[in-house]
Order: structure tokens, then C-alpha cells, then sequence
């Protein structure tokens, strides 16, 4: 496997594209040494940037075809079958029971052989489930292709800012059906138990960051609705403390707790036990640390993770004492849905 625990890269030419302002920016970070003329880095990175700008303009001309329609997968391999999953979730439960654990999150995955360049599967996961975070990080032999409803991490000005999702039900046929399904969720008491107790963990790891009296749940409890699902979110901010950092915040916040449980560590031991294989980058992140002290990182959920020729896709679902096995199972069918879709093995 090429699939690295972490991987970093220091970019010294960027295209940024703000599809909010719709505007793009080119950055340049020249590094100089002790013995580097100032003034001659600066004419060097002014002509590396005009040279990108026509780069640039020169798109203007490119002839957009269609995206093509996902070719049928091979034959998937399951890395935990429905039984086996029912299973694990019997065995969480007896963790929470015993009181090691309030809360524990466990996945599976499916993986295919893929042929198709990277760059489709993302224009047409664009298409099928637009999200808050959509990335494409192309590697050597390795691709993490992501549509991701959450967000890991977020600094800004120095306000840290996280988004737990926890709750999760399927889209109606219409509207109506949307609000029922939405309301049960919003309703449902283990539901609402499990999203409380993982936004507490949040404020947790906030807190641990941040200047007393700063941390605030923002907004809690909403619906957001996806393609394929709706999910319960909150927003839990604080205003990081004077020697704290961006890399100080993502130390607090990772992993995630709506992707490992709680209390983390025995969660990720016990995760660690029950799933077959290493998770890799799900349940990880991908995004930007910022010259200026910002960062901004995504949860690595609902997302194709490309090795070679073979495409993997996995999901988990959050084990509480009173969860059902087999709905849970069903939870993960449901979060792969549009990944699935997108190449072409959305019947399983």
C-alpha cells in the first residue's frame, strides 16, 4: 500500500479558488537563504506570477465536455459483512455496559478495482453530493477524492471553530418526506443523547485551547440536509489562548470524537480490536495550515480513497448503549451511498 499515515507538502505556487467571491488568487512563497538578494526573489516571483496569470487566462479557451457516466465497478470486496458488523456492534455494547466506554464509532468499507482518472471521479462527485468540503489531493499511486460535511478544525483570526455531526436519517422523495424523516431524527432519543455527548466532547477538546469563558456552542442541534442523508449539527467555537496555535488546536481536536467515541483513547483501542484493517485516512483530515495562523481541515468521511487501481470507500456509524445492530449496519449502507454512486457500484 502507498497509503501513508500523514502526508505534508509546503506549496510554493498556489491557485486559490474562491467559488464564494468567485475569484482567484495566486500566492507565491519564495524561501530565501542568508546569502539571497531580497529585491532579485521578489522580480523572480512577480515573473513566476505573471507567467501563472497567463496560465490562466489560457483556460478560457478549453472546450468543457461532459462528464462521463461512472463505469461499472468490478466486483466489490467487504471488509466486514453485514453479520460480523451486527456482531462488533454487540460487543461495543458490552464495552459501554461494562463502563468502558459511553459512546464508540465503528466502520467498514468496500473496495473495487478503478480505472478512471481521478480528476472525473471528482467532477462527478461535485455533481452527485456537493458538500461543504470538496477536495482532490493526487498523490504518486495514491488519490483521496472527498465530499465532506464536517469540519475537523477551523482557525480563523484566532477563533478555533468545530462542527460535531452526530444524528443521521435518509432523504425523502420530497419535501414532505424530508421533514418527516428529519423530525424523527430530531426527535429520537438516542439520537439526541449520542449528538449531546459528543458536542460535550468538543467543547472538551475546545476548552483545552482556548481563553476561559471563550467556548460557546454556537448552534446546536440543526438539520442539514445532503444528497443522500440528513444529519444533526453543531457549531462549538473558542478564542484560542495567547501561547496557543493552530497546530496546538489540531493537537486538542484530533481525532475527531464523532469519528472515534468517548473517551477517545479507549475508543480508538477498542476500534483498534473490532475493525479488521487500519483506517488509513478515513476518519483523518485533509486541508491547510495558513502563513498567518488559519487553518482549515475537513473530517475524512464520504470519500474515495484511489491506491493503484483499487478504490475504497468506507463509513461507520456511532455505538450507544440502546443501538439496534442492524440499523447501524444500515447507517453505513446509507453514508457510502453517494460514493458508491459515483463509480458506478450504487446497487449493492
Amino acid at each position: 500500500s502507498t497509503n501513508p499515515d500523514m502526508q505534508y507538502a509546503i506549496s510554493s505556487k498556489t491557485f486559490i479558488f474562491d467559488h464564494v467571491a468567485d475569484k482567484s488568487y495566486i500566492v507565491l512563497t519564495p524561501f530565501l537563504t542568508t546569502n539571497d538578494d531580497p529585491e532579485k526573489i521578489y522580480d523572480s516571483a512577480i515573473s513566476e506570477a505573471e507567467k501563472l496569470y497567463q496560465l490562466a487566462k489560457s483556460a478560457e479557451n478549453i472546450n468543457l465536455t461532459d462528464i462521463p457516466q461512472p463505469q461499472i465497478a468490478g466486483s466489490p470486496k467487504c471488509s466486514i459483512d453485514q453479520d460480523e458488523y451486527m456482531n462488533m456492534v454487540e460487543i461495543a455494547k458490552e464495552h459501554i455496559i461494562n463502563g468502558d466506554i459511553f459512546q464508540v464509532v465503528l466502520s467498514r468499507k468496500y473496495s473495487f478495482p478503478y480505472n478512471e482518472k481521478p480528476v472525473i471521479l471528482y467532477h462527478r462527485l461535485r455533481n452527485i453530493n456537493p458538500s461543504p468540503y470538496m477536495y482532490l489531493f493526487k498523490f504518486k499511486e495514491l488519490s483521496i477524492v472527498g465530499a465532506s460535511p464536517e469540519t475537523l478544525l477551523t482557525v480563523h483570526n484566532r477563533k478555533i471553530i468545530i462542527n460535531p455531526i452526530a444524528g443521521t436519517c435518509p432523504r425523502g422523495q420530497n419535501e414532505v418526506e424530508d421533514k418527516k424523516y428529519a423530525e424523527k431524527m430530531i426527535c429520537d432519543e438516542k439520537e439526541r443523547a449520542e449528538h449531546t455527548m459528543l458536542v460535550d466532547l468538543g467543547r472538551n477538546d475546545v476548552r483545552m485551547v482556548s481563553k476561559p469563558g471563550t467556548v460557546d456552542v454556537e448552534e446546536l442541534m440543526s438539520v442539514i440536509k445532503y444528497s443522500h442523508v440528513q444529519h444533526i449539527e453543531s457549531t462549538v467555537t473558542g478564542i484560542l489562548r495567547d501561547e496557543c496555535d493552530q497546530f496546538d488546536a489540531t493537537r486538542a481536536t484530533f481525532p475527531a470524537g464523532t469519528l472515534s467515541g468517548a473517551p477517545k483513547i479507549r475508543a480508538m483501542e477498542i476500534i483498534d480490536e473490532l475493525e479488521k484493517s487500519s483506517r488509513g485516512v478515513y476518519g483523518g483530515g485533509v486541508g491547510y495550515y495558513s502563513w498567518n495562523g488559519d487553518a482549515d481541515f475537513a473530517i475524512v468521511i464520504r470519500t474515495v480513497v484511489i491506491d493503484g487501481n483499487i478504490a475504497t470507500v468506507q463509513a461507520g456509524a456511532g455505538i450507544v448503549a440502546d443501538s439496534i445492530p442492524e440499523n447501524e449496519y444500515i447507517e453505513t449502507e446509507r453514508k457510502m451511498g453517494a460514493m458508491l454512486q459515483t463509480i458506478g457500484a450504487d446497487t449493492l
